[in-house]
């Protein structure tokens, strides 16, 4: 019952939005059939198997036995491109009527033309690499238009929260993925603790025009992490263009949770390009869903902007800016939170429990980001580029909060409803948490990159220089007191304690060399067709990091054999090593130690060694691509690591190694001309091993939790994902949107029953490593939306007016991003948030 009136609440939620933005057209979608027959042009022959596509889609079929093809589409005029193995491709347009049309083609037999090797399509050339079109970002139902988060649709991803920026890909950490904007490397926040906390992405999706994800096998161009790259390209307006293309166009963005708007022109003839973008968002209405309530006032807000000026037809320059100022404050006041086993059977009594809690005192969280750029390109020749950059990035994170909360852990009956007299208590406790943290995070970048095209081959080399600076200020502690379950002695539990200041200075070289070979041409084989057909991309990445005094080389190879017009195989083998971070390096000062003596010059680079192999086959008649891709990493130098919500906690220690295994599918396609859709799953196994050194120094209890092959912390052993688009039928002006998000259990450590005591004071011992798992994460988010056309001509073009509506969390699932803890060492899960309608709005222009 209660899912069908879910399903009946989402259909009144799309048919309200229906009703206030306007009936639908009562001209209904006519469609048309084209049909044909293609043969070859020397034997004037059949051709079977041709792919026939809409040009720009994956919307398309293939001829049958008899060189014929039929193809369904709405009534319109269309190109549509021809392609075989071994003809020249062929685009003819095609007036499509309810009659039916009929258009027949010949093909000529390709020659063999020694072309030079273009690497342009990273999605063609490597395996582990996935296209995110920015116009899906826009279209997906999320609570903030973040390109991070869209990630989380991609196969290899884990899905755990949808509070957070943060991805794990492939079994990593939060902290082992690399973020390039137009060429600039960009970081994350430096210590936030729960999602809510980390503001918006710094990646705005609406000044986006191309965005690649690399979730392993990266070529070495791309260091320095283990198991992903993210290369964004801001869109460059002029490039060249003519002066009538140089008009004003960009969007605005409104919703119930934020707001956006961004703009781009070009003048001078194109010599002169930019695009500026600013975004507000104050989602405290969303955040205040969850179990805990109170007075949140979260205020992010962020400004970019890019600019490229060509001095002459062979050098330009261009910039990157980014301010960014994310403030999370909160005055909590009580929370309410249900746990336990409801039992349906007579003679095994439920145990279901409340946490309530009566909270005082308040949190201020921020940061605020500074980025700034620049860079000169220079075409010496048509085949010699060369690109100096200079880059500075700082971030100011603050955290200050002092709560005190006094709790009531309650028996409750799970039918007497919620009413305070349903509570037998079981135990009461103060808790009191202070923090007085400051960080300061600053990174300086010069770099060069050169790129020379041989013409069977494209030499690609740099190099970096970065100095690092960061200000660490910390002052925080947890104290729990309360009574006894048999209410006699009082009880105090210490469950951390810490105040210290460090200043920490270092720098990083690095360089790399890769060569990408047409391998058939190069070698003067394969006849017709051969160009592309096997291309083979191999380099080697050195580093060097000041702190340990450590120099790293990591070769790397990758390949692409494109089998057939519809088969292509990849493959990727290569060294990954990771140089530790500051918080790596910190580790988690305890009892007496200062942040300085934790601090490891011994410590080495963290090493993933990876095998990638994978196919992807293109389906013409049903218009979908499968693709499958394997992939084992072999890890050691680990520095484990623990995750409460989204904050990470390191050991400081080379203490653990391990492996990776796992399976990524997706099947991706046009289920409807021009809107894609896809489906994912992904499988993975993350395992570590702590080493006999590491076990050495631990207590006989610990040494004991932390024995044997150990789930890593990312290891998400399934997960699903789906982002699936539709019209309405009868109107193409409508439009509907779905994100599916699954994934099982995270692994967690949970709280060992008996506490340690020393000195009459209880400590907080943690039980077996990674021995526990977080319920699934279940999401489904959809939307529905109405595209009007205000204007036919705008300042520059058309002015288009969106108008959406969305159901976040329709199902009302229930998900666990983490637990805290009582006196008495139960387990009480920290919930995200439930089901939330969003409006918003999106002008383009």
């Amino acid at each position: 019952m209660r899912l069908y009136r879910v399903f009946v609440l989402g259909a009144f939620v799309v048919g309200a939005c229906c009703g206030l933005l306007g009936p639908p057209s009562v001209h209904a979608q006519t469609w048309g059939t084209v049909t044909g027959t293609v043969t070859d042009s020397t034997e004037g022959e059949p051709l079977p198997g041709v792919t026939v596509l809409v040009e720009g889609t994956d919307f398309g079929t293939a001829t049958g036995p008899e060189g014929r093809y039929r193809l369904e589409v709405p009534t319109g005029r269309y190109a549509l491109r021809f392609s075989a193995v071994g003809f020249s491709s062929r685009v003819d347009s095609a007036y499509v009527t309810e009659e039916g049309t009929q258009v027949d083609v010949v093909l000529a037999s390709s020659v063999l033309e020694m072309e030079e090797l273009v690497v342009a399509g990273a999605q063609a050339d490597r395996p582990g690499v996935y296209e995110v079109d920015p116009a899906d970002v826009q279209n997906m139902p999320t609570p903030f238009k973040d390109g991070f988060r869209a990630l989380k649709t991609t196969p290899g991803v884990a899905t755990g929260s949808e509070l957070t920026q943060q991805y794990s890909v492939r079994g990593g950490g939060y902290n082992e993925n690399l973020v390039f904007i137009n060429g600039f490397e960009i970081f994350f926040p430096f210590r936030p603790r729960q999602g809510e906390q980390e503001g918006l992405g710094l990646l705005n999706p609406a000044l986006a025009s191309d965005i690649t994800f690399y979730t392993g096998g990266f070529p070495p161009e791309y260091g320095g992490k283990l198991s992903s790259a993210l290369d964004v390209q801001y869109a460059q307006p002029g490039q060249g263009s003519k002066p009538e293309d140089d008009s004003l166009n960009g969007s605005v963005d409104l919703s119930t949770l934020d707001a956006s708007v961004h703009a781009q022109s070009s003048s001078l003839g194109g010599d002169l390009g930019w695009s500026v973008g600013a975004r507000r968002a104050q989602p405290g209405r969303f955040f205040g869903t969850q179990d805990l309530k109170g007075d949140y006032s979260p205020r992010f807000t962020d400004v970019q902007g890019t600019f490229e000026y060509r001095l002459s037809d062979r050098v330009s320059v261009e910039a990157l800016g980014i301010w960014a100022d994310n403030v999370f404050e909160l005055e909590p006041e009580e929370r309410t939170t249900y746990f336990g086993v409801i039992s349906l059977d007579p003679e095994r009594p439920s145990d279901f429990k409340a946490l309530q809690s009566s909270l005082s005192g308040a949190r201020t969280d921020g940061y605020t980001t500074t980025f700034g750029g620049a860079r000169l390109s220079t075409e010496v020749t048509d085949r010699l580029t060369l690109e100096h950059d200079v880059a500075y990035f700082s971030t100011e994170e603050a955290e200050s909060f002092d709560i005190e909360s006094d709790r009531r852990v309650c028996q409750v009956d799970p039918t007497q409803g919620a009413n305070p007299a349903n509570c037998f208590l079981r135990g009461e406790s103060t808790v009191t948490r202070f923090a007085d943290n400051a960080v300061d995070v600053q990174r300086r970048t010069g770099r060069g990159r050169y790129e020379w095209d041989l013409g069977q081959h494209v030499l690609k080399g740099g190099w970096h220089a970065r100095g690092l600076r960061f200000d660490d200020q910390i002052e925080e502690k947890t104290i729990i007191q309360g009574n006894s379950q048999e209410g006699l002695d009082p009880v105090r539990i210490r469950v951390d304690s810490l105040t210290d200041q460090s200043v920490f200075n270092e720098r990083q070289l690095g360089a790399h060399l890769q060569n990408a070979v047409d391998v058939l041409p190069a070698l003067g084989i394969g006849g017709a067709g051969a160009e592309g057909r096997l291309t083979v991309t191999g380099g080697l990445r050195a580093d060097y990091f000041s702190f340990n005094d450590e120099w790293t080389l990591s070769p790397r190879l990758s390949g692409r054999l494109k089998a057939t017009e519809r088969l292509t195989l990849t493959g990727a083998w290569g060294i990954y090593h990771q140089k530790p971070t500051y918080r790596e390096l910190r580790g988690d000062p305890e009892g007496t130690e200062s942040i300085a003596e934790t601090l490891n010059r011994d410590i080495e680079s963290q090493r993933s060694v990876q095998y990638v192999l994978g196919g992807e086959y293109f389906f013409p008649e049903q218009r979908l691509s499968l693709r499958a891709e394997g992939y084992y990493k072999d890890l050691d130098n680990l520095i484990s690591y623990t995750i409460e919500d989204v904050r990470v906690n390191y050991s400081g220690e080379n203490d653990t190694y391990g492996y990776t295994y796992g399976l990524d599918l997706q099947l991706r396609g046009e289920l409807v001309p021009g809107l894609e859709s896809w489906f994912n799953y992904s499988y993975l196994v993350a395992r570590e091993r702590f080493t006999e050194e590491a076990l050495s120094s631990y207590s006989q209890r610990l040494r004991e939790a932390r024995q044997g092959l150990i789930p890593r912390p990312a290891d998400q052993r399934h997960t699903f994902s789906a982002f699936v688009q539709d019209y309405v039928p009868g109107d193409e002006s409508w439009k509907v949107h779905m994100r599916l998000l699954y994934g099982s259990g995270l692994p967690h450590t949970p709280d060992d029953p008996g506490p340690e005591v020393t000195e009459g004071v209880q400590t907080r011992v943690p039980g077996d490593r990674m021995s526990g798992r977080l319920p699934a994460y279940r999401r489904v988010d959809v939307g529905a939306t109405k595209r009007i056309e205000v204007a036919e001509s705008g300042i520059g073009g058309p002015v288009h007016l969106e108008l959406t509506l969305e159901l976040l969390n329709m199902f009302d699932m229930d998900n666990t991003v983490d637990y805290s803890w009582t006196r008495g060492f139960e387990r009480v899960p920290k919930r995200l948030t439930p089901r939330t309608l969003n409006a918003r709005l999106h002008l383009t222009f």
